[in-house]
């Protein structure tokens, strides 16, 4: 029982992990947000875009997790 937690919490770390740095470089490489900035203020506006990659990755992590706990708890169903 123990060790089913502790695998599941390191998928779950892996997993943010590896969603928010394949969000980071989505965003980064296809949103232009330059003309977004205003003159003086890009310190604040990477802190928004590290703050709305973490959402967004730990989001779709959040997905996957749930999905593959699902698919594992199906073998209850009978």
């Amino acid at each position: 029982m123990h060790v089913e937690i502790g695998q599941l919490a390191i998928i779950s770390i892996l997993s943010h992990i590896i969603f928010i740095y394949l969000t980071w470089k989505v965003i980064v490489n296809t949103v232009n947000i330059d003309p977004l900035i205003r003159k003086g203020r890009v310190t604040e506006a990477r802190i928004l875009v590290l703050f709305l990659t973490i959402v967004i990755g730990s989001g779709v992590s959040r997905f996957f997790l749930e999905i593959f706990q699902w698919s594992r708890d199906l073998m209850y169903l009978f």
